[in-house]
């Protein structure tokens, strides 16, 4: 499987039960089929995203992004409660991939963004 942000190769990292690919180059993380909503609540599975975090800003520009798996256009996507996280996700095959960085970012909400929420949802 290649990268689908720098097409470099990918390799096969474990958390538990769970296979994950992250590029070789630019430490972004492939998740198949929304696994990574199985992976996040696991203490410890930010051990997973150890690429340049510095590079996910670079990357979250590239225009189009095409699926590691099928080929297909990815669509990018933001967390609501955390909007300045965008991963590209597949419509076909549901996979889904987030820079170097981001699952750790996903993973971890801070107390600020929970702050910046509460204080969305009193304003009328």
């Amino acid at each position: 499987m290649q990268c689908p942000k720098c097409q470099a190769g990918m390799e096969v990292v474990r958390f538990e039960d769970t296979e994950v690919d992250r590029c070789i180059r630019c430490g972004g993380l492939w998740f198949d089929r929304l696994e990574y909503e199985g992976v996040k609540p696991r203490t410890g599975s930010e051990a997973i995203d150890t690429g340049p975090t510095w590079q996910a800003s670079m990357h979250n520009e590239q225009g189009k992004v095409f699926c590691p798996v099928d080929g297909i256009l990815m669509v990018g996507l933001m967390d609501p409660a955390q909007p300045h996280i965008r991963v590209e996700a597949c419509p076909v095959c549901h996979g889904t991939f987030f820079d170097a960085g981001e699952f750790t970012d996903f993973k971890e909400s801070t107390i600020k963004e929970l702050l910046k929420r509460q204080r969305r949802a009193r304003t009328p």
